[in-house]
């Protein structure tokens, strides 16, 4: 388990980053809502399978299951959609990782209001310095032009969810079982992005090898890898400790798309993701760290 503990946020990390990559290759084979409704529809399945197979204990009690349902509501059918929704509209993974970067900054604000939440002045400074590191790695990546309200609002949304969400997940669902409450809250999702699809969109899918590979990655590596490393993160650490992680995400996913697709860093970027791997390490130390 400490073993785990260890690894546990640079693989995260490394799994949440490959979504971007998985959505560049199955978004212009189906639309948003009708790839993730997919996609969930499997990860349902997948977990609730593992659940029966294991014996895994189900929520107590409906205020308890209620909790981890409006935790899947918010995390998984408002963030996840909307960022994939906004993607397909024209908004670049520059935008995207913009816009979602002050995750960390709304998770402080939020966890600071709260009583005997005050985040520590290092803490805050790592938070400031890992957005200022991802506001310059992402200098030349956005198109101001292309912030259209239609792009915007999705992430926005997306932003004020995971946020809520990863707190409501660390305040009211630390008791809860990895495999049963990753079912339930999986199911809400599903629940919520097949209504959006069958009200927005026609639901058709162009099922060929890009499309597949896509969505079995995003269904084994993001939401059983990734997902489940998020929920084990929140489990046993802060919720900005954990938050902080998501500013290097953006720079991980450009590595990636620079062995997959050839996309090149300047100077700037590189320093950038220097700089923000500095605030994340400086906001993530143990308080008991020198």
């Amino acid at each position: 388990m400490a073993a785990l503990a260890r690894a546990a946020p640079a693989l995260f990390v490394l799994l949440w980053s490959s979504a971007f990559v998985g959505a560049k290759y199955g978004l212009p084979h189906a639309e948003p809502l009708t790839f993730m409704w997919l996609r969930f529809v499997a990860v349902t399945a997948i977990f609730a399978a593992l659940a029966l197979a294991f014996r895994a204990p189900w929520p107590a009690t409906w205020r308890e299951a209620g909790h981890i349902a409006f935790v899947g509501l918010l995390v998984q059918g408002i963030y996840l959609s909307g960022t994939f929704v906004a993607i397909d509209r024209g908004a670049s993974v520059g935008l995207a990782s913009l816009i979602l970067g002050l995750q960390p900054v709304l998770t402080v604000l939020a966890a600071s209001a709260l009583p005997g939440g005050g985040a520590p002045a290092r803490q805050w400074g790592g938070v400031l310095l890992g957005f200022a590191g991802l506001v310059l790695f992402l200098r030349d990546k956005i198109d101001l032009g292309e912030a259209a309200f239609a792009n915007v609002w999705p992430l926005c949304a997306g932003l004020l969810c995971i946020t809520a969400g990863t707190m409501h997940q660390r305040r009211h669902c630390a008791r809860m079982n990895l495999l049963t409450g990753a079912a339930l809250q999986s199911a809400v999702a599903m629940a919520a992005t097949g209504l959006g699809a069958w009200l927005l969109e026609d639901m058709e899918v162009t099922w060929n090898a890009d499309f597949a590979g896509a969505l079995a990655w995003q269904v084994v590596v993001v939401s059983l890898g990734a997902h489940t490393l998020l929920l084990f993160l929140l489990r046993h650490g802060e919720a900005t400790r954990v938050a902080s992680l998501f500013f290097l995400v953006p720079p991980t996913a450009a590595g990636m798309a620079f062995l997959v697709f050839g996309e090149t860093l300047g100077a700037a970027a590189l320093a950038g993701v220097a700089i923000t791997a500095a605030g994340v390490a400086l906001a993530t130390r143990d308080r008991a760290g020198p």
